[in-house]
């Protein structure tokens, strides 16, 4: 489309990048924000005499970018500056958020999305004390922020986990509590399925959350957890599976649960459209099969957090290899642990997965 006479990049609110992409958005004078576009740039300073309202209808993907680099950690811990919560905003309303890793060795990672009604914040970290891990104190900052450029004056949160027994994702939920217009899943298995109203179907059906137009399902997930669930975003087409599918090292809890969770997620994932799946940690580097042990807090070589949807079938398939047996299994961008301590080393090299040193960071 082209572009106007007087279109100005510099002054558009979106200019040309350092990489030659366009991003057109924000002028108004092109013919990308007309009603009922998708991904549009909706928080302009056009619509500052009402609350903006937001079209998450969807044919494709919203836009957004994790091009960029995570923080990695310190060789000692107590000398690290780097910031305690790390927040990159993929698109106007999908946060991503990282623990700092020499506050816990984990480095979770949470995720805050938003919608017309209200917003819905994924799982809380690993660390409760709030002045080594400040989660509430960013996402009010985030909420605020938000709610200023769409003109509402009240964003009700709800906090949801991908497994209330997982200690690296439901340690700063102390943190929100007390807090107003807030909503806590219930941590204990039989209340939290009847809050996503899956008392009598666990674990064949799904939930939602509808944060206003954009409706998140929760999909029954256990095998790493008892309790774990996933998330799906129909706005961005995200997956967030936390612990049961990630690249690190996966701990089977109960491996029939697990493999019948992996089919589940393939089923649904056949039926939507999945960009990427988004889980709780990074412990793989970027060297095919080889992965940092615990309590490390330097992680130079970390491979990307996003994993292709195709790992759903690959996860299946060395999941019923490891069934019934006490093992360990390498695979590029996964370790799979069934009944065996996540400390366990094979001397043993996985066929097909390229044997390659990653550099030493001393």
């Amino acid at each position: 489309m082209a572009q106007s006479s007087t279109y100005n990049p510099a002054l558009s609110g979106n200019p040309q990048s350092a990489t030659g992409r366009a991003y057109p958005n924000g002028n108004p004078d092109l013919d990308y924000n007309r009603p009922g576009v998708r991904n549009t740039d909706s928080a302009v300073p056009l619509h500052r005499n009402k609350a903006v309202v937001h079209d998450y209808a969807s044919d494709g993907p919203a836009p957004g970018n994790l091009a960029f680099r995570w923080t990695y950690g310190s060789n000692i811990a107590a000398k690290n500056r780097d910031p305690r919560v790390q927040v990159v905003q993929y698109n106007e309303d999908s946060f991503v958020l990282r623990q700092n890793v020499c506050v816990h060795w984990e480095a979770p990672f949470t995720y805050l999305l938003f919608g017309n009604k209200g917003a819905l914040l994924i799982d809380s970290g690993a660390t409760a004390n709030a002045r080594h891990y400040p989660l509430r104190e960013t996402v009010d900052a985030i909420i605020t922020r938000w709610a200023q450029a769409r003109g509402r004056s009240k964003v009700p949160l709800t906090i949801a986990l991908t497994s209330g027994e997982d200690m690296a994702q439901n340690q700063g939920l102390v943190q929100f509590a007390g807090r107003p217009d807030t909503v806590i899943v219930p941590k204990p298995l039989d209340v939290m399925k009847r809050f996503y109203g899956l008392g009598s179907s666990w674990p064949s059906g799904t939930g939602k959350i509808d944060l206003g137009d954009r409706v998140i399902e929760v999909i029954p997930t256990p095998g790493t957890h008892k309790d774990g669930v996933s998330f799906y975003d129909p706005y961005c087409d995200f997956l967030f599976t936390g612990d049961l599918l990630f690249p690190g090292k996966i701990n089977i809890g109960n491996d029939r649960d697990f493999i019948a969770s992996l089919e589940r997620l393939k089923g649904f994932a056949a039926s939507r459209p999945v960009k990427w799946i988004l889980g709780g940690h990074i412990e793989m580097m970027f060297a095919p099969g080889k992965y940092y042990p615990r309590f490390y807090t330097y992680k130079p070589y970390e491979r990307v957090l996003e994993m292709e949807p195709a790992l759903i079938d690959e996860a299946l398939k060395y999941a019923r290899e490891v069934q019934g047996k006490d093992m360990m299994l390498i695979r590029p961008d996964f370790v799979l642990f069934n009944g065996v301590s996540p400390d366990q080393r094979t001397q043993v090299w996985p066929e097909g997965v390229p044997n390659i040193n990653p550099p030493r960071p001393f």
